[in-house]
């Protein structure tokens, strides 16, 4: 049987660049290479798209050729410079190996859509809702899942440090990770927040502090069924959950742990999956999301946030959690891509 050929995308504008570059390296290692033929397209931080041998660390060090994703469906793959001309390469999937915007945030999505290829992941309206924070709240509140109390904050507006119930976290609405984030205890700590929020997004959320654990759950397929990971669980010994803030994050965090499977009692677990697949169908997700949560101590389970590709790195909450419910990477890969191909076309 021919081998599917898949393109794997990777890196990006985005401050997450170098966490996509880690992911797409993973995803590449474990690939079934009796299946697949990857043809892997690193976009630089400055939006430079490149044909490339694989997602190592000087993966843009090499002899590249510009590549691009082509909008034609006639075309149904990549278009790739060549000595003055443009060659061809048909694809039969693509995985958006992306963080962040221009990778969550339904933009890679759209032009997926206009090229007619199958991809990975969520389609353009669910990145997009999930990507901004503000909306998904809004939409998962309406569906009976609780979300914490917030204010949204534009561009041309101020808030009133006089109206915010302490403590709160101020973010960007529509950024990854923990880029922008800051724990606010006092009002005159809450208009520099809001600055710093706006490095990464002109709007911003600020969010009353919840106290409960932090908690995951991976969540994997579309609306023909769903498979859940393990549970996870974030230790924390001081501050808060900073995901991807240090300089290497593979040795680990200087205050957090994750650990997997959660030590929580089987009930609570199944009430954590029950709330954690209502928001992935809530927000419309499909082939993969990792719904992050809070844990109170009376067993309520509030929203944080949903991340609709999430890291792969070998030190990745998604990995791990699949991993520990006897889904490796491997095969991970392998249904993602299969839920991509049987996807209704557009």
């Amino acid at each position: 049987m021919a081998k599917l050929k898949l393109g794997i995308v990777f890196g990006g504008c985005s401050e997450e660049h170098p966490v996509s570059v880690k992911s797409a390296r993973e995803v590449a290692r474990n690939l079934d290479a009796e299946k697949y033929e990857p043809f892997c397209i690193g976009i630089t931080r400055s939006g430079d798209w490149r044909l490339c041998d694989g997602p190592d660390e000087d993966w843009e060090s090499g002899d590249l050729r510009p590549a691009v994703l082509s909008p034609d469906r006639g075309v149904r793959g990549l278009l790739v410079l060549d000595r003055g001309r443009y060659e061809t390469i048909g694809l039969d999937v693509v995985l958006p190996v992306l963080h962040g915007k221009l990778g969550e945030d339904g933009a890679i999505q759209g032009l997926l859509e206009l090229s007619g290829i199958p991809y990975v992941g969520c389609d353009i309206q669910s990145s997009a809702l999930c990507m901004d924070k503000s909306l998904a709240y809004l939409v998962a509140a309406s569906a009976g899942i609780r979300t914490p109390k917030h204010w949204t904050v534009s561009a041309d507006e101020d808030i009133d440090p006089g109206r915010v119930t302490y403590p709160v976290f101020v973010k960007p609405a529509r950024s990854g990770s923990s880029f922008g984030v800051t724990k606010v205890s006092r009002e005159e700590e809450l208009l520099s927040a809001v600055e710093a929020a706006r490095k990464y997004d002109s709007k911003v959320l600020v969010e009353e502090a919840v106290a409960g654990s932090e908690i995951g759950c991976a969540i994997l397929g579309d609306e023909r069924g769903l498979i859940a990971g393990e549970v996870d669980h974030i230790a924390l010994s001081h501050g808060f959950f900073r995901i991807h803030q240090e300089d290497r994050p593979e040795t680990g965090s200087e205050n957090s742990v994750a650990v997997v499977p959660a030590d929580i009692p089987g009930e609570v677990r199944s009430l954590v999956v029950e709330r954690a697949t209502a928001v992935y169908r809530a927000l419309g997700c499909r082939g993969l999301a990792r719904v992050d949560m809070f844990l109170q101590e009376d067993g309520e389970v509030v929203l944080n946030e949903v991340n609709t590709f999430p890291g792969m790195t070998s030190y990745s909450r998604y990995p791990r959690m699949m991993a520990a419910a006897d889904l490796p990477l491997t095969e991970v890969i392998d249904r993602l891509v299969a839920l991509a191909l049987a996807a209704e076309p557009r």
